[in-house]
C-alpha cells in the first residue's frame, strides 16, 4: 500500500523537509509515503473559483485513477490519534493506495471536498503548510506504529 501526501505549494524551510524526510525513512517498505506536490495557482487578480479550479486540476492529475481520496479540511472529521491508526489499518485492509490532500492557501475547492472519500481535521489551530506536511506525516507513523505495537506511541 502506498499512501500519497499531495500537498498544493512547493517550497518549504529546511526544518520541514528535514522533519519530512526522517519520518518517510522510518516507515517499512510495505507501507509506502510519498509526496507529490503541485503548484499553487498565483493569486493575482483571479477569483477564488479560478484559483479553486486550476490547483483541483493540479491536484486530480496527481492522483492516480481509483486511488482513495481524504481530503485534509478543517470541518473534517475530528480524530484522536487511535482513531487514525484503525483508520489506517481499515486503508490497508482495503487494498488500494490512499491520498491525502493538503490544499493551498485558500483550502480545497469545495467540490473536491465534498467528492472525496473522507475529510479528516489534524487541528483545530490554523497551521502553516509546512507545519501541516510534517505533522501529518508524523501522526501517520504514529498510527503506524500503534499498530505494529512499536513503542514509539506511548499512552
Amino acid at each position: 500500500m502506498r499512501l500519497l501526501i499531495v500537498a498544493v505549494g512547493q517550497k518549504v524551510p529546511d526544518w520541514a523537509q528535514t522533519a519530512w524526510d526522517d519520518y518517510a525513512k522510518r516507515f517499512p517498505h510495505e507501507l509506502k509515503v510519498e509526496l507529490k506536490t503541485v503548484k499553487t495557482e498565483p493569486r493575482g487578480s483571479k477569483t477564488v473559483d479560478q484559483l479553486y479550479a486550476a490547483e483541483r486540476k493540479r491536484i486530480e492529475e496527481a492522483i492516480p485513477k481509483g486511488t482513495r481520496i481524504v481530503a485534509l479540511d478543517e470541518r473534517g472529521t475530528n480524530l484522536r490519534t487511535t482513531a487514525l491508526a484503525e483508520r489506517l489499518t481499515e486503508w490497508q485492509l482495503g487494498g488500494g493506495d490512499v491520498a491525502l490532500v493538503i490544499g493551498g492557501p485558500d483550502g480545497l475547492d469545495p467540490e473536491f471536498r465534498q467528492a472525496a472519500h473522507e475529510r479528516i481535521r489534524l487541528s483545530d489551530l490554523t497551521l502553516p503548510h509546512a507545519m501541516v506536511r510534517v505533522l501529518l506525516i508524523e501522526q501517520l507513523y504514529r498510527a503506524w506504529s500503534i499498530n505494529a505495537n512499536h513503542p514509539y506511541h506511548r499512552e
